[in-house]
């Protein structure tokens, strides 16, 4: 098990230090776990003046999965776009193939009243959302700004779906619901955009594959009002890269908080990519303030999807799950007038709750 960490910036090393010890707690007295550190980001750029270094992409590309923190500092926007530190995760997903992100939103008993949601419409809220991960406007071209004859700016962007990326994100979603409740909402803008007639016409077709899996369509404006309204309406949602950014975001306050949600990038081949979905943070960064659950979920999905490795992974999710139900919370969960902890006190009482399941 050769995993590459790349801690990143902000808060992304806090929060990998504690997930790295969740790793190595669950798999204490195994041999297999070979770690191997790169930097990635600003940590990058300080180094070297590259936020994907050349040695961290090999690195990446030889371990068999990668454990990532988070990557993006100040001031990135103002810089071109291949030197900013937070596009280098998106070139780690392009030179990777990783074009299926599983964000998986659980909300977690103890946490009902955290979430922004009313416990009678939010308790029992389970559902994935399947984000295509390697195409629409973050990677379509022509992209870039221009000036106007008018001596205006314009900034541009490109929309693009071929049918073969949506035909392997849809598979991938419809055998994801197959191992949970059988139903797939297919989210898009059909109703304007061509790239998304052509999304919901290939989605339709893949369907049909699988009949034992109900498929509905939403426009993306409707799939946000409704997973307000009834979230536990919902089973997989696919959708595409930039929908899927803005929907899991708001899949989160569900959940209580960003800090919550773990999420895995897969290629064809079935490599991965682990992150917490919530950014550098750079505003609490070295405070021994960020919440590490969503990274150390992340190990648990590395666990499952990339090593086989289930009991483990659910060892790791019950030790989460104790310890809400204990009480222990870091700020961005506590409601009014519950006490906190730290990212450090919140990973070493995950890591003691993996051990005791051991005795």
């Amino acid at each position: 098990m050769k995993i590459a960490v790349l801690a990143g910036d902000g808060i992304g090393p806090e929060v990998t230090a504690q997930a790295v010890i969740a790793l190595e707690t669950v798999l204490a007295g195994s041999d297999k776990l070979e770690l191997v550190y790169a930097p990635i980001g600003g940590a990058a750029v300080s180094e070297g003046g590259d936020p994907l270094p050349e040695a961290t992409l090999e690195t990446a590309r030889q371990a068999d999965a990668i454990l990532f923190g988070a990557a993006g500092m100040p001031g990135d926007e103002s810089l071109p776009y291949a030197q900013r530190p937070g596009a280098s995760l998106l070139r780690l997903r392009q030179a990777l193939g990783l074009f299926a992100n599983y964000r998986p939103a659980l909300l977690f008993p103890a946490l009902a009243q955290a979430s922004t949601l009313k416990p009678e419409v939010i308790n029992g809220l389970d559902m994935m959302i399947l984000r295509e991960l390697s195409s629409d406007v973050y990677f379509g071209e022509p992209r870039g700004e221009r000036v106007l004859p008018s001596g205006e700016r314009e900034g541009y962007n490109t929309m693009r779906y071929s049918e073969s990326e949506i035909e392997r994100i849809a598979h991938c979603a419809f055998q994801t619901a197959r191992q949970r409740r059988k139903r797939v909402c297919s989210v898009d803008k059909a109703n304007v955009l061509e790239s998304m007639l052509l999304w919901r016409d290939v989605v339709t077709r893949v369907g049909t594959q699988y009949p034992d899996v109900a498929l509905s369509h939403l426009f993306v404006d409707a799939a946000a009002m409704a997973m307000m309204r009834r979230p536990l309406d919902f089973d997989v949602i696919v959708t595409g890269n930039l929908f899927g950014d803005i929907l899991s975001d708001l899949a989160a306050m569900m959940t209580g908080s960003i800090g919550m949600l773990p999420s895995a990038s897969l290629n064809q081949k079935g490599k991965g990519l682990y992150e917490p979905v919530h950014g550098s943070a750079p505003d609490i960064a070295g405070h021994d303030l960020a919440n590490p659950i969503a990274s150390i979920l992340s190990v648990a999905m590395m666990l499952r999807y990339s090593f086989d490795m289930a009991e483990q992974a659910e060892r790791i999710e019950r030790a989460v799950s104790t310890v809400l139900e204990q009480g222990l919370r870091t700020q961005d969960i506590a409601t009014p007038g519950q006490s906190s902890v730290g990212t450090r006190a919140m990973g070493e009482a995950i890591a003691q709750a993996i051990a005791s399941q051991a005795r």
